[in-house]
């Protein structure tokens, strides 16, 4: 009896995936270590929940980091090839003044897309800039995470929904550009360092494709109240000691400062 052969289907990818792949492309040339601790976070979760208004883990952590690389500019640095800063003849680096907070968002995809990239692909993720997340109340924060989760894409994300429709090549210099370049609005365009966390989806990706200098991302919280952080580090500018201090200063601000901001929202 002939075998028959299976209908295959054949689909171009669209803007969005291949706007995914570039980066992944270009997190390729980034020396990424991890490093993680076991933090105790059962009396920020208790607090967490006793506040009059929900606040997500993702707002305290976006705080908590800004407030540790206030006291450590490499958390706000980034690598610069000597081909892109000239001057020195040699690689360096460029630090920002404030923190930029590049969150991960996964979002449905508009519903007048193509009914067969709906159902293969209902969702895309999208990176909201939060600017100096230190600085603002975590309130201001939670109500800025749920904008850019829920206001229009066009509002929200207009930047990336137009380097979607530049063509590839053009759109890979771009994210070069972007990703080493010394100039000052390189830190609003793709942020200081990201956070990227599953924990709500009950899952954790602690290595997660990066250009940026640092990327924050952290598992469920365990039945004892502890959670693995991890943070991503690019090994030109970081090593694991100073990584593991920032860390641990992670946790001690969670549990000092963020901690006493939750209990007044009680």
């Amino acid at each position: 009896m002939a075998e028959k052969g299976l209908k295959i289907t054949v689909r171009p990818l669209d803007g969005q995936r291949l706007l995914v792949g570039d980066i992944v492309r270009l997190s390729r040339h980034v020396p990424i270590f991890p490093v993680e601790r076991m933090m105790e976070l059962a009396d920020v979760e208790r607090l967490r929940k006793g506040a009059r208004q929900r606040i997500g883990w993702a707002a305290l952590f976006m705080k908590a980091y800004g407030l540790v690389a206030r006291e450590r500019p490499a958390l706000r640095s980034w690598f610069l090839p000597w081909r892109i800063f000239r001057p020195l003849r040699r690689p360096a680096w460029a630090t920002s003044p404030e923190s930029v907070a590049s969150l991960a968002i996964s979002r449905p995809r508009p519903p007048d897309s193509p009914p067969d990239l709906l159902a293969l692909d209902p969702e895309a993720i999208y990176w909201a800039r939060i600017r100096s997340p230190d600085a603002r109340p975590l309130l201001e924060l939670q109500a800025e995470i749920l904008r850019y989760s829920t206001a229009p894409l066009e509002e929200v994300f207009a930047r990336q929904l137009q380097l979607q429709r530049v063509p590839r090549l053009l759109r890979r210099i771009i994210l070069r550009w972007n990703a080493r370049s010394p100039a000052p609005k390189r830190a609003l365009r793709v942020g200081t360092f990201s956070l990227s966390s599953l924990a709500g989806e009950g899952s954790a990706n602690r290595m997660h494709p990066t250009f940026l200098t640092t990327s924050l991302t952290y598992t469920p919280l365990d039945d004892l109240g502890r959670m693995n952080v991890t943070l991503l580090a690019d090994h030109r500018l970081l090593d694991g000691v100073p990584v593991a201090r920032a860390l641990a200063a992670l946790e001690d601000t969670l549990r000092g400062p963020i901690a006493a901001e939750l209990s007044g929202l009680g």
